[in-house]
């Protein structure tokens, strides 16, 4: 049974979206047609910065050091939906494209994909959705959203048996490519999710060095990325995980090749295996779809 993963890089902005929000040249020159496959193709070659980890020191990663590239907070939502069995096809599209498209009936969300998860996982998650908002102010107009409790009830909740949601504050580069994941590169690829639940008694320092060494090998891996995030959970206390990643790659041999890496597997083995109590890694490809809405 096939089903589309879908992704949108945020309408064609908005009338609730706040104008401050956006830089002001690279806007422009972002949003000029002729320029347009251009300045997707410099911001990928220069997109060094795109990795930056939330509340810690972090280095212009490959950039000259005189060079100040402008970052811009942004908050990731992750939600993660277990589907019954006797799910439908027809169920599992409808649950779907109602939580594609609460993006066109709620203010805040820059971003969106969402898919089947391919793959079993221990917690056997079997669709995952990625939202992408402003401030931490939108993520809660967003849960309290009479639509969205609508779309759970009526389209989620009598096709599943769980879920949970993973909230997290980082930062992207200050252009509208990477905030709006907008492109070519964004249309297509694999979805990555990373979530990670550390002891109770692992030091402070422990955790922000296993972080710091994950941001290390994605700059290392930087031509296989499109974009990564990692963050600690807003609401760690009431989460199932105290950490989470989000992980772009252009394609399923870059995810594969990346996962499956010696370099990745001593740096979790090294790094995240002794302070971890639970952990996923999901996955889902990305197609690119219309915006006409249902």
């Amino acid at each position: 049974m096939l089903i589309r993963s879908q992704i949108l890089s945020a309408p064609q902005f908005p009338s609730y979206f706040n104008s401050s929000f956006l830089p002001k040249l690279s806007f422009i020159a972002s949003c000029n047609h002729t320029n347009r496959a251009l300045s997707v193709k410099r911001w990928r070659n220069c997109k060094r910065n795109s990795f930056v980890i939330s509340s810690a020191s972090s280095s212009t990663n490959g950039a000259p050091e005189n060079v100040h590239i402008k970052k811009r907070k942004i908050v990731e939502h992750i939600y993660l939906v277990k589907a019954k069995r006797d799910t439908s096809e027809d169920e599992e599209k409808d649950m779907l494209d109602y939580l594609y498209t609460s993006q066109y009936h709620m203010s805040g969300i820059l971003a969106i994909s969402l898919g089947r998860i391919e793959g079993p996982n221990a917690e056997n998650f079997t669709h995952g959705v990625y939202m992408r908002f402003q401030r931490k102010e939108d993520v809660e107009k967003f849960y309290n959203s009479a639509f969205y409790s609508r779309v759970l009830e009526e389209h989620v909740a009598p096709i599943s048996y769980g879920s949970i949601s993973v909230d997290f504050e980082s930062e992207v580069e200050d252009d509208i490519i990477p905030i709006f994941r907008r492109g070519e590169d964004f249309n297509y690829g694999v979805e990555c999710i990373i979530l990670i639940s550390v002891l109770e008694t692992v030091p402070k320092e422990a955790i922000e060095d296993a972080l710091s060494t994950l941001q290390d090998l994605i700059e290392q891996y930087d031509s296989f990325i499109v974009q990564a995030t990692i963050g600690t959970a807003l609401n760690s206390k009431a989460s199932e995980y105290s950490h989470a990643a989000v992980i772009r790659f252009p394609s399923r041999e870059d995810f594969v090749f990346f996962k499956e890496s010696n370099e990745y597997k001593h740096m979790w083995s090294l790094k995240f295996q002794p302070i971890t109590k639970k952990s996923l890694l999901l996955h889902y490809s990305v197609d690119p779809v219309g915006t006409e809405l249902m």
